[in-house]
Formats: structure tokens, C-alpha cells, sequence
């Protein structure tokens, strides 16, 4: 049996269109079964779990994706977890590529699969849509340099999940702290490029710099207090706000974006981001910005110290 699990935090209509790519697919051979853990959303998503066959749907009041993820966990019955997020929609034949993946060879343990931009108009892309389309999710990269992807399109083997333990909460990188975990002990994570999932753009400025917030904070996490964390921070925060020029290969070379046009808007978006970025990587190290509440920003309810109640 294959488990879903699906963590979920107020978008039920992005839940709809997950449970609907996940569910069109399923061969009759295959069991499956799917789990959504609501994380405090304003409204639980009964009535879009409703509308599919075998979907249960669980409650995790601790905020982080990392928690509801583990919950969600600790209830499935599969001998393989399939993880992705309520905001992702997963390709055609993605459950039968995790099935082959794992019943063809018994020593792969771990599966990362390739995240792409579902753009609204591939043919034109706005601004963030080819930033991101370059940028964002390089899961074949993470995998090979880092030993981790992430966990919004992750496979795993149910003795394996147990063996490495649970996704860290809402205050760590999760998913480069699971996967690096699951390395020490010996378990390789494999790239799949035909376990795909597909992720939308962020809609504004504002949504992307919510993202970077929270990773910079973890970053910062790793390195603060180790001798002369300060000066080498800042160092790397000019080195960030300077990469752009770097880049420009990467980005004339991509095979995710079709025009010059959609180039010249990856490159507008990247210098924008990496300035931000390092804006804010110097207002940590100037203890302008408090870390801890930057890292929450997953789910606003954190902040406040108290989980949320759903009814």
C-alpha cells in the first residue's frame, strides 16, 4: 500500500485540485490510500475531503508542515509514504512511477522528485513564474550536492521514515534536516525525474519573501554562535546581493523557459530576491529582525505561542 499524506493549511481549493490529480490516476492494481492533516486552517477542508473516495482527514493544532506530516505518519497503514503538498498538483502517472520506482529495485530506500512551475500561461510567464521556473526547487541539485529534496514530492519506505524518525518542527529546515539525517545512517535519496509534481508560482513579492524569511532564519540557526559566525555571515549576505552576475548562464541556458523575453524577467526577479535576501541576512546579523519570528511565518497562528483550536 502506497500512503499520501498531505499536509494542509487554508487552501482548499489548491487541496481540490491536489486530490484530483492524485486520485484520477490510481491504477486498480495499486492500493492506496491519502491522508490530509489540516495545520489550523480558519475552516477545516471537510467538504473538499468529502468529494473523494479513501480520503481521511486528520487535525494537527502543533504548526509546522514537519508536525502535520508526522502525524499524518503515525496513521497511515502503507508499507510506502508518498508525501506532497495540498498546493501541488501531481503529474500523470506519478503513483505508478513511485510503484515501479521502489518494485524495481529493492535497495532504493529514498525518492525526490523533479518540482516544476505551473505557470498559468507557459507561452507568458509573469515575473515570478520564470524567476521561480529557474530557481526554485532544484531538487536533482539538492540531492546530488546536499543529499536531500523536498518534502512536498517525497517517496519513502515505511521501515526507512522509522529508522531515520520524524520531520523536525516548524523552527528547523525540515526537509534538508530529515534528508541529511536519513544520509548519516546510510539511506541514499534518489532523484526521480519522472516523479513529478507541479507547483504554482508565488502570486506576489510579498508570497516569495515570506519563503526566504523563513530559510534565512534557519540558516542563520546552523551557524550562529560558531566563532566568528558575524563576519562571515555578512560576508555571504554581500556575496548573495552580488550572485546575479553569476547566474546569467544558468538562466540564457534553462530548458524551462521558451523566450528572451521570459529570460529577461528571471533575471529582474533574481537580482529583486537576492537583494532582499541579503537585506535581511544583514538585519539578522544586526539583530534588527528576531529570527525566531521570521521561521514561524509558515503558519501566523505560531507566533502568537499558542496552537490554534479547530471546530
Amino acid at each position: 500500500m502506497i500512503s499520501v499524506i498531505i499536509p494542509h493549511l487554508d487552501q482548499p481549493e489548491m487541496l481540490r485540485k491536489c486530490l484530483a490529480s492524485v486520485t484520477r490516476e490510481v491504477n486498480p492494481r495499486l492500493s492506496v490510500e491519502i491522508i490530509v492533516v489540516d495545520n489550523g486552517s480558519k475552516q477545516m477542508p471537510m467538504e473538499v475531503c468529502s468529494s473523494f473516495a479513501n480520503v481521511r482527514l486528520l487535525s494537527q493544532p502543533v504548526p509546522g508542515p514537519g508536525p502535520a506530516r508526522n502525524l499524518g505518519v503515525a496513521n497511515a497503514a502503507g508499507n510506502i509514504l508518498a508525501f506532497i503538498d495540498a498546493d501541488c498538483v501531481a503529474a500523470d502517472g506519478w503513483l505508478d512511477e513511485i510503484d515501479h520506482q521502489f518494485s524495481s529495485d529493492a535497495n532504493k530506500s529514498i525518492l525526490g522528485g523533479d518540482v516544476r512551475i505551473g505557470c498559468e500561461n507557459p507561452s507568458h510567464p509573469t515575473l515570478l513564474e520564470a524567476y521561480e521556473s529557474v530557481f526554485a526547487y532544484r531538487m536533482k541539485e539538492y540531492i546530488a550536492k546536499q543529499g536531500f529534496t523536498g518534502t512536498g514530492n517525497l517517496a519513502v519506505r515505511a521501515e526507512v521514515f522509522a529508522s531515520v524518525g520524524e520531520f523536525g518542527g516548524i523552527d528547523i529546515a525540515e526537509d534538508r534536516d530529515w534528508g541529511q539525517r536519513a544520509l548519516k545512517r546510510g539511506y541514499r535519496t534518489h532523484y526521480c525525474e519522472k516523479m513529478i509534481a507541479y507547483h504554482p508560482a508565488r502570486k506576489s513579492f510579498s508570497e516569495l519573501a515570506l519563503k526566504w524569511q523563513r530559510h534565512t532564519a534557519h540558516d542563520l540557526a546552523r551557524v550562529k554562535g560558531r566563532r566568528g559566525w558575524r563576519f562571515r555571515w555578512i560576508a555571504r549576505a554581500a556575496a548573495v546581493a552580488l550572485s546575479p552576475v553569476a547566474e546569467v548562464r544558468r538562466i540564457c541556458s534553462s530548458g524551462r523557459l521558451s523566450s528572451w523575453r521570459a529570460r529577461g524577467l528571471a533575471f529582474v526577479g533574481l537580482v529583486l530576491i537576492r537583494g532582499y535576501r541579503a537585506a535581511i541576512m544583514l538585519s539578522l546579523a544586526c539583530g534588527a529582525t528576531d529570527a525566531t519570528t521570521l521561521s514561524r511565518r509558515w503558519n501566523p497562528r505560531s507566533i502568537a505561542g499558542t496552537p490554534s483550536k479547530n471546530t
